[in-house]
């Protein structure tokens, strides 16, 4: 009866300790999602800006906002 119950105590045991990684690695999994969400949404500010700044680099672009502003 005593190896049964050292048997159960020790499976308690581990079943305890894997919970317990388990929510830690959804813990952290979770908080990477996050922060590749974060690095996602600074990547897409950039890449507007980027391209409202290659936007005035065409010519056609400047001569066109130039004609608009002289004209009003």
């Amino acid at each position: 009866m005593d190896d049964i119950s050292l048997i159960v105590t020790l499976l308690t045991i581990t079943v305890v300790l894997l919970s317990i990684v388990i929510i830690a690695l959804l813990a952290a999994v979770t908080m990477v999602i996050m922060k590749v969400n974060s690095i996602t949404k600074n990547i897409d500010a950039i890449t507007t800006n980027v391209s409202a700044a290659t936007d005035w680099v065409n010519p056609a672009k400047v001569f066109t906002a130039a004609v608009k502003a002289f004209r009003k």
